[in-house]
């Protein structure tokens, strides 16, 4: 496996910290001033008839912690934390590879720790910390929204004025569909305390406590999930789940930043090639990171035609989720040069043939779950009355948008690039259905949009845009609902 190497901190943060770290967090930090001008009256009002928000970080957005040993799975790149290139690094990031029929059944020990705030490296041997999303802190702190977790953890004093603002962790690695059923747990847990909050603070009983969402990049795919089926499973048969719009009944506004609703080529890539996000991080292999059922599910959508065979335009893959596809180009957990991984991540299994078979297994399972959550979602579904979709995306910055794959090996090669944030398209951010087919002056997507904000930024860098700022805060706090 290949180690980490190290370079200077300004090339660090420029090249690795930034682009990774897609997170999302209630605000505390001091506004700029023509935010707390404009917005201070609004800021203030604390009440009823104002919603609270709720967070939701993207992928690799939520601290993992081992908690028999509190060594920390994800979050930190120091002498205490998991080091994929060891082997019990590596079995403590992945996720279990075993016979379950269920993926909720593969469970660890590995626990959420709240959103992430800051990342803890060591550099030449000195421990530092990195602020990791500095713009939606600022912007959300401007809107007056107090964060409950660092209200009661006594980071900050609200006094007892932090019930407007909730973080949700959930461990990113899983099925976004269970992350979905969870995100509905939370949201039931946190509306029974705002009505008691709203009782005792007062005098108000309102049992239909609704929530604005702030969800980034991964974090909108469960958003949508659970606004569109609530905690329904998706059919194992191919059709679809019931389209009850249940989460409808807890959220009034949901603004998506980032969001990849049609996949990202990067996805396919790290699960294809591992991860190596830069040189003070550590490398990912393959098949460390394809026991995560929630990178398949970010796998972009073949009929936009973003994979073709041997750079060929008029070859398209028909089929990317095809489980005996990945088989036969030894792609994630199929790779025979992923077989050391496979023989660290299952010490108990002394069979190579023994482990790929249940690697195998493993994979063929993700891949369905990741084809149903795909068709759950590109399902065209008018928003019901009450509930609003706003979608901040990038699309200035040079994006992946089509690989080549080599029919003899199975290996990519990105052959192209497009308008995006330099991880999401445009395109993807829209669902727009006029990828990979004819064009049409106007976009067709299946997602229904209240309103869409286009920024020149990439895929951090949207959420420090001071127009992003001033945006969000409008449509949180002034916006006629």
């Amino acid at each position: 496996m290949e180690r980490s190497r190290f370079a200077g901190p300004r090339r660090f943060l420029a090249a690795t910290l930034l682009p990774l770290l897609g997170v999302l967090a209630c605000g505390w930090s001091q506004p700029e001033t023509d935010f707390a001008l404009i917005y201070n009256p609004a800021a203030r009002h604390h009440g009823p008839d104002r919603n609270p928000i709720i967070a939701i970080p993207g992928v690799l957005g939520t601290r993992l912690v081992h908690r028999p040993s509190e060594v920390i799975a994800w979050g930190a790149f120091d002498g205490g934390a998991a080091d994929p290139a060891e082997p019990t690094g590596a079995r403590l990031i992945s996720l279990p590879i075993d016979g379950a029929s269920d993926l909720a059944d593969l469970r660890d020990d590995v626990e959420t720790d709240g959103v992430l705030e800051r990342v803890r490296i060591r550099l030449a041997g000195v421990p530092i910390e990195v602020s990791a999303y500095a713009g939606i802190l600022a912007t959300l702190g401007a809107g007056g929204y107090r964060d409950e977790a660092l209200g009661l953890a006594g980071e900050v004093d609200y006094g007892d004025d932090h019930f407007t603002c909730f973080q949700f962790p959930y461990d990113w690695r899983r099925d976004n569909v269970e992350n979905a059923r969870r995100l509905h747990e939370f949201i039931l847990e946190k509306r029974a305390y705002v009505r008691e909050q709203y009782r005792r603070r007062y005098g108000v009983d309102r049992p239909d406590v609704r929530f604005d969402i702030v969800a980034h990049s991964m974090g909108g795919l469960l958003t949508r999930y659970f606004l569109m089926y609530g905690s329904q499973e998706p059919p194992e048969d191919g059709t679809l789940p019931e389209l009850t719009w249940e989460g409808a009944a807890y959220v009034e506004r949901a603004i998506l930043v980032a969001t990849p609703s049609g996949g990202s080529v990067r996805a396919l890539l790290e699960l294809v090639r591992g991860r190596k996000t830069g040189p003070l991080l550590p490398f990912y292999p393959a098949a460390l990171l394809g026991t995560f059922p929630s990178i398949y599910q970010l796998v972009p959508r073949a009929r936009h035609g973003f994979a073709v065979w041997d750079g060929d335009a008029a070859r398209p893959l028909e089929d990317v989720l095809d489980p005996a596809l990945w088989e036969r180009l030894g792609w994630g957990l199929a790779s025979p040069e992923q077989a050391d991984v496979l023989a660290t991540l299952l010490p108990e299994l002394h069979d190579p043939e023994t482990r790929r078979r249940a690697a195998l297994a493993l994979q063929r399972r993700i891949l369905s779950r990741a084809r149903a959550f795909a068709l759950a979602l590109d399902r065209p579904a008018p928003t019901p009355e009450g509930l609003e979709l706003f979608l901040v995306a990038g699309d200035a910055h040079p994006t992946p948008s089509r690989v080549s794959v080599d029919s003899r090996d199975g290996s990519l090669r990105v052959i192209a690039e497009a308008p995006g944030d330099g991880t999401v398209l445009r395109s993807s951010a829209l669902l727009d259905e006029r990828a990979g087919g004819a064009w049409q002056p106007r976009l067709s997507s299946p997602i229904d949009f209240h309103s869409v904000l286009l920024l020149p930024d990439d895929h951090l860098g949207l959420t420090q845009n001071r127009v992003f700022r001033d945006n969000v805060l409008f449509w949180l706090l002034e916006e006629p609902r």
